[in-house]
């Protein structure tokens, strides 16, 4: 699909967000002496960015624990994700989630979620629902290459195919699960292959460059909204740093391996497309990294400036009293 120019800009802010926040936020969560195990997601901005292009807030997404640029992507406020991070009362589940549950609902944020592929029937649902009510509304499910033979997948790509839903799962493939490369996990040469199964369409594509997601992912969009049931893409991408802070990759992977996939990087890929064509500048782009870089100033400011939450709220939102909440319905409870 063409971009106009201010479409092309809203991606270079939206990778450059993210992979400022990956590299301030995370630093940051950990000198303040909060939980270290945070999933960085720098490299693969150009997947959540070319997804999420293509949906409104009205469009539903479910993440996964490295999921904080599916949240920007999104369109959730940074300065609330950081003040998350920190564990502050300002965060957009009151500090109580942390890195691993960030969700806002007003965005179609079903969550980031740290159980491996526990996001995926989240979107199925959201999927159905929209199918049901004729809402017209897409949902993504992300998953990583390690999540692509949980029972869970395989299920709910069943069902969405038997019954058509709009739902678009989207594979990561950052080539590994935690220290376990994906040849040794995945049966497939690719994770795409194994849509044939379930009787959908599935798209392998460069997950370093912008334009191939977006674009892989706008036929998808195209194909749920037209009643054309689900898709399955799978995007090859790379994570820059370890599993989570605790983390060595070099350990199990290269620096050569890492050397080459740097240089593919996501950012980089857009000057280099986008540049010479003479729309967009590279003073321009410079301007948008600074603008990124002092929002994330900002954000670790708000952070730091916000309460905790107060104790006496810790088992708020946690636990749903259910005949409490029935009896303030008028509900009879009288058996």
């Amino acid at each position: 699909m063409e971009l106009d120019r201010e479409g092309l800009l809203k991606l270079y802010t939206t990778m450059t967000t993210i992979r400022h926040f990956e590299e301030r936020g995370i630093p940051e969560t950990g000198q303040r002496g909060m939980s270290a195990s945070v999933h960085s997601s720098a490299g693969q901005e150009a997947v959540a960015t070319g997804v999420c292009a293509n949906l409104s807030d009205e469009d539903y997404i479910g993440s996964t624990h490295r999921g904080h640029g599916h949240c920007i992507a999104k369109g959730v406020d940074p300065k609330l994700m950081m003040a998350e991070l920190f564990g502050r009362a300002t965060g957009p589940n009151k500090g109580k989630g942390g890195s691993m549950h960030i969700s806002d609902m007003s965005k179609g944020m079903l969550g980031t979620n740290g159980v491996v592929g526990a996001s995926i029937p989240l979107a199925l649902g959201a999927a159905l629902t929209s199918k049901v009510k004729k809402l017209n509304r897409v949902a993504v499910a992300f998953f990583g290459d390690g999540a692509s033979s949980q029972g869970v997948l395989h299920e709910s790509m069943n069902l969405a195919s038997v019954w058509k839903l709009p739902v678009i799962f989207l594979c990561e493939n950052n080539g590994y699960a935690m220290s376990t490369p994906s040849e040794y996990g995945v049966s497939t040469a690719h994770v795409s292959d194994r849509a044939q199964g379930y009787d959908m369409p599935g798209i392998h594509v460069d997950g370093m460059d912008v334009f191939a997601v977006y674009d892989a992912t706008a036929q998808a969009v195209a194909r749920a909204r037209a009643g054309e049931g689900p898709s399955l893409i799978e995007c090859a991408t790379y994570r820059y740093y370890g599993h989570t802070v605790f983390d060595n990759p070099l350990t199990y992977r290269s620096k050569e391996e890492e050397d080459h996939w740097r240089a593919r990087d996501p950012l980089k890929h857009f000057r280099e497309t986008v540049i010479p064509q003479g729309d967009i500048t590279e003073a321009e782009l410079d301007q948008i990294d600074a603008d990124a870089e002092a929002l994330m100033e900002a954000a670790v400011k708000f952070a730091d400036e916000s309460p905790f939450p107060e104790p006496v709220e810790l088992y708020d939102d946690v636990y749903v009293d259910y005949p409490k909440d029935l009896m303030k319905r008028g509900v009879n409870m009288a058996v």
